[in-house]
């Protein structure tokens, strides 16, 4: 954090009682939501270790004034900035620290080299903000903090504050927890969700620019500011996007970091539709449920099947389903249709990727264009445009940006990369879809956000179809 005596004066108006600042909620929803982040986390197998506890392997920057002791790594006052070598986009990022009284430094995201964090990256404040350097005392033994709320322990510098009453005292080891993926930031402090954002929809509340909100990569940054602060136990999980098309990889065998949601041998993970409208199936429950999940598997035994490794449908029946909900994610599928065919695949259980014919130029009567004005009706319908757009959309884009599909008879490849409410798809290797928002189709008001978990499903459209190598990894939020 960055502040002088000038600095604070000038925000004297806005001093908040310190008690006020840091009480808890009787319900404390933010440890809740902690320990369901964490626990979604355990499944993570690809940390790395960015400090080995001996020296400053993988650092650079001011490595004189960080040094290693007992193997905690321990920034000196005067030390300025240590940075990660490599870069890094997407990531989970553990660590532990431990502040002195008034102790000041900074977690930077995505950097520039050298460059300061808080403007050109992003600044996760590390900051004991009850020390004694930011209160004051009033005439009647009020303590005052002259913080503004975005200067607290792990906001971002300048642009979101966090929540504030989960730094343990001074001298005690702190654990937490940042993960960073495209523009969604989340920071758990010892096992409470202190910040939860997407710099997408964020106004810096400093109104100055911040143009690192902007960037995608970068390096990791401790950011100094005088004070001595030590720190531990630095692990990273990169979760960086995945390429586009898989060279050389067998079919329907997960390639590393992913999981086959498709063995390849029969339908083990998947069940059948148990109403085509989600509000109503997601307010099935008991009995009823039950009955129908059943009547459905019923219906999927009837019409999937797995022939030779393919997944196959013979477009008499309804959608098939994950069994399993899924948030934020990365999916491979390879597709194929034949001539004249409609499917689509649902994220979280909502319309929809589109998958159709782009050769097929039928008009919605089945007949085929002959006059200019039969090809502008058959332009409507949007087959020509290509598959992979997010065909519901009515106040985001659905179109693809441009046609990638192969002819009908031949496999297709999507990577589908779902971030919040934001879809990245690459099909046959061509960017499609970039970071597009996948409205909520079942809310007509396109009001209501989109469930934050759901079941991915394989959209039934009445024809023939034939899917292989669905693999799945799954990104922490």
């Amino acid at each position: 954090m960055k502040f002088a005596s000038a600095f604070l004066a000038a925000f004297s108006i806005l001093a908040l009682p310190l008690t006020a600042q840091d009480k808890k909620p009787k319900r404390d929803v933010n440890k809740l939501e902690g320990a369901a982040t964490l626990e979604r986390l355990n499944s993570i197998d690809s940390w790395q270790t960015l400090f080995n506890g001996k020296d400053l392997t993988g650092w650079q920057g001011d490595t004189e004034k960080y040094v290693v002791e007992d193997g905690i790594l321990v920034c000196q006052k005067g030390a300025k900035i240590l940075e990660t070598e490599k870069q890094y986009s997407d990531f989970v990022f553990q660590f532990q620290f431990k502040l002195t009284e008034s102790g000041n430094n900074g977690l930077g995201i995505r950097v520039p080299s050298g460059q300061n964090a808080a403007y050109a990256g992003m600044e996760l404040q590390i900051l004991d903000h009850g020390g004694q350097r930011y209160i004051s005392e009033t005439k009647d033994g009020k303590k005052l903090t002259w913080l503004k709320p975005w200067q607290v322990h792990g906001s971002i510098y300048g642009v979101f504050p966090a929540k504030t009453g989960y730094l343990k005292p001074v001298g005690e080891w702190n654990e937490q927890t940042v993960i960073c993926i495209e523009d969604h930031v989340k920071v758990v402090l010892n096992g409470a969700v202190i910040l939860d954002a997407y710099l997408d929809k964020l106004t810096p509340v400093d109104d100055r620019p911040h143009s690192g909100l902007k960037s995608r990569k970068g390096h990791i940054q401790f950011c100094g500011h005088s004070d001595h602060v030590e720190f531990k136990d630095i692990r990273l999980a990169d979760f960086a996007p995945s390429t586009p098309l898989l060279k050389d990889n067998p079919d329907n065998t997960a390639p590393k970091g992913f999981s086959t949601l498709f063995n390849g041998k029969d339908l083990e993970g998947w069940k059948g539709l148990a109403h085509k409208n989600a509000n109503e199936r997601r307010a099935l429950k008991g009995k009823a449920l039950g009955e129908a999940q059943a009547a459905a598997d019923g219906v999927m035994k009837e019409h999937w099947s797995v022939m030779d490794g393919v997944l196959t449908y013979d477009g008499k029946g309804q959608s098939l389903c994950t069994d399993k909900d899924y948030g934020d994610f990365e999916f491979y599928v390879d597709f194929k249709i034949p001539p004249g065919a409609d499917s689509g695949i649902y994220l979280r259980g909502t319309p929809q990727i589109q998958i159709w014919d782009p050769w097929d130029a039928r008009t919605k009567d089945g007949s085929t264009p002959s006059t200019p004005e039969d090809w502008v009706t058959a332009y409507r319908t949007g087959r020509n445009l290509g598959s992979g757009g997010l065909w519901n959309n009515r106040q985001a884009s659905n179109r693809p940006l441009a046609n990638a599909d192969k002819k009908p008879g031949e496999w297709n490849t999507f990577l589908v990369r779902m971030v919040g409410d934001r879809v990245s798809i690459w099909l046959n290797g061509k960017l499609v879809v970039d970071r597009t928002v996948l409205e909520n189709y079942w809310d007509k008001t396109r009001t209501t956000p989109l469930p934050r978990a759901d079941q991915i499903e394989l959209q039934h459209h009445g024809s023939e179809l034939f899917f292989k190598n669905l693999y799945i990894r799954e990104l922490p939020y």
